[in-house]
């Protein structure tokens, strides 16, 4: 009986139908539900000072969050233990619908305040698992359904280093930003850089170093990440082609 009745309110916040596992105990229950009170609690405060907020929020101990009124969310956040959040940023932070942001995650809009970053624009049920680094310099946009696993690295900003007579930290940096596209899994420690766009319903294997589009539906891997295949056998010979 518990079981449907937590399933059922799951699926009320989300949206989506939402089945917990036939396994999981009556004190296991009873322990969530516990931790998600306080969680509950803990978002409701944090949210009072952001700039937009819609639906619960769903807050874990040691949570960061720095220039509240930079972040807009549209329902049902949920940041893990010890995320850190610096929202300082022209155009903000916006959360979709169902996002959820692993423990020890770090979004990082700006750096030095001479320069402030761009923004990030997170689409609808995406989910960042733990440790992940999200260095907000350039715009960085990420569409919806995507997964990333842990240690996910991404960074909007490059530095200039072409004069060999200025120390590098002095010449500047471009920022051409970042887009992920909807329904897209990001494997564990892999690190997307600036000026890449990824498509629609890609696979970036594990430890990939991604410096160049990707074209959609397609998996890469290595260092520099190649496509390795295409997940649609109508478009592999155009994928081929865009590579070779």
């Amino acid at each position: 009986m518990l079981n449907r009745f937590v399933s059922n309110q799951i699926s009320r916040i989300k949206h989506v139908p939402y089945q917990i596992d036939k396994n999981i105990t009556l004190t296991d229950i009873m322990i969530i539900l516990f931790e998600k009170g306080f969680q509950v609690l803990r978002g409701m405060w944090h949210g009072f000072f952001f700039k937009e907020k819609h639906g619960i929020i769903f807050i874990g101990k040691h949570v960061k969050i720095r220039h509240s009124r930079h972040i807009r969310t549209k329902g049902g956040l949920t940041l893990g233990y010890r995320c850190q959040i610096n929202a300082l940023s022209k155009g903000g932070i916006e959360f979709g619908e169902n996002v959820s942001i692993g423990s020890g995650t770090i979004i990082e809009c700006t750096g030095v305040i001479r320069n402030l970053g761009e923004s990030l624009k997170i689409g609808n049920s995406v989910g960042f698992a733990q440790n992940c680094f999200i260095e907000v310099r350039g715009n960085i946009e990420i569409g919806d359904d995507c997964i990333f696993a842990s240690g996910v690295s991404m960074a909007a900003e490059n530095h200039v280093f072409e004069n060999n007579e200025i120390p590098i930290r002095l010449q500047g940096e471009t920022r051409k930003g970042i887009r992920v596209g909807k329904d897209c899994w990001i494997g564990t420690q892999a690190v997307i850089l600036d000026g890449v766009n990824i498509g629609d319903g890609c696979v970036i294997a594990a430890g990939a170093v991604v410096n160049n589009d990707v074209p959609a539906y397609s998996i890469v891997g290595g260092v520099p990440a190649k496509i390795i295949k295409s997940r649609i056998q109508s478009i592999k010979k155009d994928v081929e082609f865009y590579y070779n």
